[in-house]
């Protein structure tokens, strides 16, 4: 088997949908399986020192004139709107790279099958057709939009703008037919299956989970986890883990952790917000306003809110090592692999009851919270803190709970399996369509 991966970008450090590739490649080559990666250059760097011994596998797309004139002129504007204009013609522009030197590559190294994993949205077309070999795409995640009783986080204009595109998405992927013409979709659920374009109705569709957990990061302390030997009950620390952008809904976070230490005064307790975006700003305003104490290096028996800004994995799992709970008040989130990462280190999650930390989690390994409106959000988000934070035997159940769960669903190894099955499975199909051709 010989693989060709595509992808806007593979990479840890930008997190989110950027680490999926990333990780297919890195499963296939420790398999010994012969795979190649074209990414743009921009983490060049980081997959540099990554995979220093398979740099030759490796092709990365340079910035054109293009490229950098598009980047400017999205730039000022609100991140979706930008994510969907200007970064949409910057993604399209790569893939018309990526495809011209993929072919080169697929004929030199006789490749089987093209897996093209990101962009993970459902309504985002693809440049990557009639590649002379099989096209799987996937796994995608979206269909989402904000809750009911938190659609006005988002400006109308902008909502109106987005809906727009997704409006006319049957006809971008009618005139960019990538994933019309792929031999095989895949989707991460029935959400996303439900929000394909219609064009793509009849197409061949399997569901395959987006993420997954590297257990070499992630399980690496288990044994010597914090809460084996934590002596003061009464000192504990909850950590979000996630970029701080308004989706993620981190300054209702605070108002629930402001709350909390009301609530139990005589408790020691620390938020610890890892992570870096452009709200950061606005945040520790908002803690600083609702007379929260912002302090890395204070241990007096206040509780308090640390931000630690962007830490490595590595580091992350050390933090959520000595972690009571994780929180995730995330509005928007399709995916969320950061309650899979907790889970793997057996530290419970309290999550959004809405997109994809609920395909995670359930009552034995977490709390979901349902966003039924901002008030009753902030409240259930404390309440279930509270619970947890009361409740040490509760704590430790749902941790294993979800150790469990992640070992048996959502081991990267496991997911490496079944993609396996389907690259071979597509391969068959299409060495089988060849003979038929071949032979009438």
């Amino acid at each position: 088997m010989r693989v060709l991966i595509l992808s806007e970008h593979a990479s840890l450090k930008f997190g989110g949908e950027a680490a999926l590739p990333l990780h297919y490649f890195r499963v296939l080559r420790q398999r010994k399986i012969d795979v190649w990666m074209i990414v743009h250059e921009r983490t060049k760097s980081e997959l540099s020192k990554i995979f220093a011994d398979d740099l030759d596998r490796i092709f990365f797309i340079k910035d054109s004139f293009l490229h950098k004139l598009l980047f400017f002129l999205g730039k000022p504007l609100p991140s979706r709107i930008s994510y969907f204009t200007f970064g949409f013609l910057l993604r399209i522009l790569t893939q018309v790279s990526q495809k011209k030197l993929a072919k080169s590559l697929i004929k030199k190294h006789q490749i089987d099958i093209t897996h093209q994993p990101i962009p993970v949205s459902p309504k985002e077309p693809s440049m990557i057709y009639d590649m002379g070999v099989p096209v799987i795409i996937g796994p995608m995640n979206g269909g989402m939009n904000y809750p009911e009783g938190f659609k006005k986080r988002e400006s109308s204009w902008i909502n109106l703008f987005v809906g727009l595109g997704r409006n006319f998405s049957n006809f971008t992927n009618t005139i960019i037919p990538g994933k019309l013409k792929a031999d095989l979709l895949l989707v991460a659920n029935e959400r996303t299956k439900n929000a394909l374009p219609q064009c793509l109705e009849n197409k061949q569709i399997i569901e395959l989970v987006e993420n997954g957990v590297d257990l070499s990061i992630w399980q690496q302390e288990i044994e010597t986890n914090f809460h084996a030997t934590k002596k003061d009950l009464q000192e504990i620390k909850i950590i979000y883990l996630g970029r701080l952008v308004s989706w993620k809904g981190v300054d209702l976070l605070l108002v629930a952790f402001k709350n909390l230490i009301t609530i139990l005064s005589e408790y020691k307790i620390t938020l610890e917000i890892i992570g870096d975006g452009k709200e950061i700003s606005s945040l520790e305003k908002q803690a600083q306003s609702l007379g929260l104490r912002i302090d890395n290096n204070d241990n007096s028996v206040s509780s308090k809110i640390v931000f630690q800004g962007q830490l490595s994995q590595k580091d992350c799992a050390q933090h959520l090592k000595s972690a009571d709970m994780m929180v995730l008040p995330s509005l928007y989130e399709c995916g969320g692999a950061v309650v899979l990462e907790a889970m793997a280190m057996k530290i419970p999650v309290i999550a959004t009851n809405w997109g994809g930390p609920a395909d995670y989690l359930d009552e034995t390994c977490g709390i979901l919270v349902s966003p039924d409106s901002q008030i009753s959000f902030i409240d259930n988000i404390t309440q279930a803190m509270k619970k947890l934070i009361l409740d040490p035997d509760l704590r430790k159940s749902m941790g294993e709970m979800g150790y469990n769960k992640v070992i048996s669903q959502f081991d990267w190894e496991k997911k490496v399996d079944r993609i396996l099955e389907i690259y071979h499975n597509v391969r068959q199909k299409d060495e089988s369509k060849l003979y038929y051709e071949q032979t009438n």
